[in-house]
C-alpha cells in the first residue's frame, strides 16, 4: 500500500510553524516511515501534482495568495492550517486595524506601490479548511496528534475548552493571582498550559474558545488590575479577527 503523500506550504507569516516541524528529532524518522513528503520548500527541492494532505503556515495577505491558495486547495484531498497566522490570522492582522495606505507607506514607504496587499484574513476565509493546529508556533504535540489521526483515517481531536483548565489539571499557581495578564480563560485549550507552567502567562496565540464572553474577559482582566484598553489590545495581539 502506497503512503500518504504529505505537503507543506508557506504564506505570509515568519515560517515558525515550518522550522518547528523540522525540530522533530525524536519523531521524524518514524513519521517518514508512514508518509512521504513530497514538498517542502524549507527542506527539500522536489514538488509534486497532488496531496493526499496539505499542510498549511501563514495567512493570506496579497492577491497572489489567494490564487496559491485555491491551486493547492484543488490539488489536495485534506487540508490542515498549522499556528495562529493560518488559523485566525495571528499577529498579521493587526494591520487591519490600521488603513491600508497608513500600512503600506509605514513599512515600503516610497516603494509602497510595488507591493500590492489585502486585508489579512485566516486559511478558513478563503478556501475550506478541514482541520487546524493552533498555537504561536503550532503545538508539535498536536501536530503530532493531527498527523497520525489522519494517517490511521481517524478524527483528530479538537479542544474547545479554556486553557485554564489544563492549569487546574497540572496543579498550577494562577498567574493573575501573582499579578501577571493572562488570557488562560479565555484562550483555547490544547497546549497543555506550556506558558504558565513555565512561569510566563498566556498571551491568547491559539485563539478564543468558542462561546467567549468578551465583556466578561474584559471585567475580569479589570478586576485583576488592568486597564480597559489594556486588556482589549492585548486580547487583540493574537485574536483581532476572532474578536471583531
Amino acid at each position: 500500500m502506497s503512503k500518504p503523500k504529505i505537503a507543506f506550504f508557506d504564506f505570509t507569516s515568519c515560517e515558525g510553524c515550518q522550522l518547528n516541524k523540522l525540530n522533530l528529532e525524536n519523531d521524524l524518522l518514524d513519521l517518514l516511515e508512514l508518509v512521504d513528503i513530497v514538498e517542502f520548500r524549507e527542506a527539500m527541492d522536489d514538488k509534486a501534482d497532488e496531496y493526499d494532505i496539505a499542510f498549511i503556515e501563514g495567512s493570506i495577505s496579497t492577491p497572489t495568495c489567494i490564487t496559491r491558495i485555491h491551486d493547492i486547495r484543488r490539488r489536495t484531498k485534506i487540508l490542515v492550517a498549522l499556528g495562529a497566522c493560518a488559523v485566525q490570522g495571528g499577529i498579521n492582522a493587526i494591520k487591519n486595524q490600521h488603513s491600508a495606505d497608513w500600512v503600506k507607506e509605514t513599512v515600503y514607504g516610497e516603494d509602497k506601490y510595488l507591493f500590492p496587499s489585502i486585508p489579512v484574513q485566516p486559511i478558513s476565509a478563503v478556501v475550506k479548511v478541514d482541520y487546524e493546529v493552533r498555537g504561536c508556533p503550532m503545538s508539535t504535540p498536536e501536530f503530532l496528534h493531527v498527523l497520525k489521526s489522519l494517517i490511521l483515517n481517524r478524527k483528530p481531536e479538537i479542544f474547545d475548552h479554556a486553557v485554564c483548565v489544563e492549569c487546574k489539571l497540572k496543579e498550577n499557581e494562577c498567574v493573575l493571582d501573582k499579578g501577571m495578564f493572562c488570557l488562560g480563560p479565555i484562550t483555547r485549550a490544547g497546549c497543555d498550559a506550556i506558558c504558565p507552567t513555565f512561569g510566563q502567562y498566556c498571551t491568547g496565540c491559539r485563539g478564543v474558545v468558542s462561546n467567549i464572553n468578551k465583556n466578561g474577559a474584559v471585567e475580569m482582566l479589570k478586576q485583576h488590575g488592568f486597564s480597559t484598553k489594556e486588556a482589549l489590545n492585548r486580547m487583540k495581539m493574537f485574536c483581532t479577527l476572532e474578536l471583531e
